[in-house]
Protein backbone atom coordinates (compact mmCIF):
# COMPACT_ATOMS: atom_id res chain seq x y z
CA UNK A 1 0.00 0.00 0.00
CA UNK A 2 1.34 3.42 -0.95
CA UNK A 3 0.74 6.20 1.58
CA UNK A 4 1.79 9.78 2.12
CA UNK A 5 2.81 12.88 0.21
CA UNK A 6 6.38 13.57 -0.89
CA UNK A 7 8.00 16.44 -2.79
CA UNK A 8 10.96 15.26 -4.88
CA UNK A 9 12.30 17.26 -7.82
CA UNK A 10 12.41 16.22 -11.45
CA UNK A 11 15.96 16.32 -12.81
CA UNK A 12 17.06 17.63 -16.21
CA UNK A 13 16.72 14.15 -17.74
CA UNK A 14 13.08 13.75 -16.67
CA UNK A 15 13.92 11.46 -13.76
CA UNK A 16 12.61 11.51 -10.23
CA UNK A 17 13.84 9.68 -7.18
CA UNK A 18 11.01 7.67 -5.69
CA UNK A 19 10.56 7.78 -1.93
CA UNK A 20 12.55 4.94 -0.32
CA UNK A 21 9.47 3.35 1.21
CA UNK A 22 7.86 3.04 -2.25
CA UNK A 23 10.75 1.21 -3.92
CA UNK A 24 10.38 -2.37 -2.67
CA UNK A 25 6.80 -2.87 -3.98
CA UNK A 26 8.03 -1.62 -7.38
CA UNK A 27 10.89 -4.12 -7.57
CA UNK A 28 9.21 -6.27 -10.25
CA UNK A 29 8.82 -3.31 -12.58
CA UNK A 30 6.34 -0.53 -13.12
CA UNK A 31 3.88 0.81 -15.63
CA UNK A 32 3.33 4.56 -16.00
CA UNK A 33 0.12 5.91 -17.51
CA UNK A 34 -1.94 9.03 -17.87
CA UNK A 35 -4.02 9.56 -14.76
CA UNK A 36 -7.24 11.37 -14.09
CA UNK A 37 -7.04 15.10 -13.35
CA UNK A 38 -3.84 15.23 -15.44
CA UNK A 39 -1.43 13.42 -13.18
CA UNK A 40 0.91 10.52 -14.01
CA UNK A 41 0.15 7.19 -12.37
CA UNK A 42 2.81 4.63 -11.51
CA UNK A 43 1.54 1.11 -10.99
CA UNK A 44 3.54 -1.88 -9.75
CA UNK A 45 3.41 -4.43 -12.60
CA UNK A 46 1.14 -6.77 -10.65
CA UNK A 47 -1.38 -4.05 -9.77
CA UNK A 48 -1.38 -2.80 -13.36
CA UNK A 49 -2.20 -6.32 -14.55
CA UNK A 50 -5.09 -6.47 -12.06
CA UNK A 51 -6.44 -3.13 -13.28
CA UNK A 52 -6.02 -4.15 -16.92
CA UNK A 53 -7.98 -7.32 -16.23
CA UNK A 54 -10.82 -5.30 -14.70
CA UNK A 55 -10.91 -3.18 -17.86
CA UNK A 56 -11.06 -6.32 -20.03
CA UNK A 57 -14.20 -7.33 -18.16
CA UNK A 58 -15.99 -4.16 -19.31
CA UNK A 59 -18.13 -4.35 -22.42
CA UNK A 60 -16.16 -3.44 -25.53
CA UNK A 61 -19.53 -2.55 -27.07
CA UNK A 62 -19.54 0.54 -24.87
CA UNK A 63 -18.00 3.50 -26.71
CA UNK A 64 -16.70 5.09 -23.48
CA UNK A 65 -14.94 1.87 -22.50
CA UNK A 66 -13.27 1.65 -25.92
CA UNK A 67 -12.21 5.30 -25.79
CA UNK A 68 -10.82 4.98 -22.27
CA UNK A 69 -8.89 1.78 -22.95
CA UNK A 70 -7.40 3.17 -26.17
CA UNK A 71 -6.04 6.27 -24.49
CA UNK A 72 -5.06 4.45 -21.29
CA UNK A 73 -3.06 1.63 -22.90
CA UNK A 74 -1.60 3.68 -25.74
CA UNK A 75 -0.14 6.12 -23.21
CA UNK A 76 1.36 3.42 -20.97
CA UNK A 77 5.10 2.89 -20.58
CA UNK A 78 6.75 0.01 -18.76
CA UNK A 79 10.02 0.52 -16.91
CA UNK A 80 11.84 -0.24 -13.68
CA UNK A 81 13.57 1.92 -11.12
CA UNK A 82 17.36 2.04 -11.22
CA UNK A 83 19.56 1.23 -8.20
CA UNK A 84 19.13 4.79 -6.87
CA UNK A 85 15.34 4.46 -7.03
CA UNK A 86 15.04 6.75 -10.04
CA UNK A 87 12.46 6.41 -12.80
CA UNK A 88 12.35 8.38 -16.01
CA UNK A 89 8.97 9.87 -16.78
CA UNK A 90 8.58 9.82 -20.59
CA UNK A 91 8.15 13.20 -22.27
CA UNK A 92 4.53 12.55 -23.39
CA UNK A 93 3.50 11.86 -19.78
CA UNK A 94 5.43 14.88 -18.47
CA UNK A 95 3.60 17.03 -21.02
CA UNK A 96 0.20 15.48 -20.12
CA UNK A 97 0.65 16.30 -16.45
CA UNK A 98 2.49 19.60 -16.95
CA UNK A 99 5.44 18.30 -14.93
CA UNK A 100 8.34 20.68 -14.59
CA UNK A 101 10.81 20.63 -11.71
CA UNK A 102 8.67 20.80 -8.55
CA UNK A 103 6.60 17.64 -8.05
CA UNK A 104 4.31 16.01 -5.55
CA UNK A 105 4.36 12.23 -5.26
CA UNK A 106 1.18 10.93 -3.66
CA UNK A 107 0.66 7.45 -2.28
CA UNK A 108 -2.80 6.42 -3.47
CA UNK A 109 -3.25 2.89 -2.07
CA UNK A 110 -2.40 0.55 -4.98
CA UNK A 111 -0.70 3.19 -7.12
CA UNK A 112 1.44 6.29 -6.98
CA UNK A 113 0.35 9.60 -8.49
CA UNK A 114 2.81 12.22 -9.70
CA UNK A 115 1.54 15.79 -9.84
CA UNK A 116 2.93 19.18 -10.71
CA UNK A 117 3.11 20.96 -7.35
CA UNK A 118 0.92 23.87 -8.45
CA UNK A 119 -1.72 21.54 -9.93
CA UNK A 120 -1.73 19.45 -6.72
CA UNK A 121 -2.18 22.49 -4.52
CA UNK A 122 -5.03 23.72 -6.73
CA UNK A 123 -6.65 20.29 -6.61
CA UNK A 124 -6.43 20.20 -2.80
CA UNK A 125 -7.82 23.73 -2.51
CA UNK A 126 -10.96 22.53 -4.29
CA UNK A 127 -11.25 18.99 -2.89
CA UNK A 128 -10.17 19.23 0.75
CA UNK A 129 -13.02 21.47 1.97
CA UNK A 130 -15.57 18.80 1.02
CA UNK A 131 -13.46 15.84 2.17
CA UNK A 132 -15.35 15.34 5.45
CA UNK A 133 -18.64 14.76 3.62
CA UNK A 134 -17.27 12.57 0.82
CA UNK A 135 -17.33 9.49 3.06
CA UNK A 136 -21.10 9.39 2.68
CA UNK A 137 -20.76 8.81 -1.06
CA UNK A 138 -17.52 6.85 -1.13
CA UNK A 139 -17.22 4.77 2.03
CA UNK A 140 -20.71 4.21 3.35
CA UNK A 141 -23.05 1.92 1.39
Amino acid sequence: MFLGTHTPKLDDKGRLILPAKFREPLGDGIVMTKGQERCVVIWPNERFQDYAESLRERSQNNEKVRAFTRVFFSSAFDDSADKQGRVTIPAPLREWAGLDRELVVVGADTRIEIWDIVAWNQYLAVQEPGFATLDEDVVLP
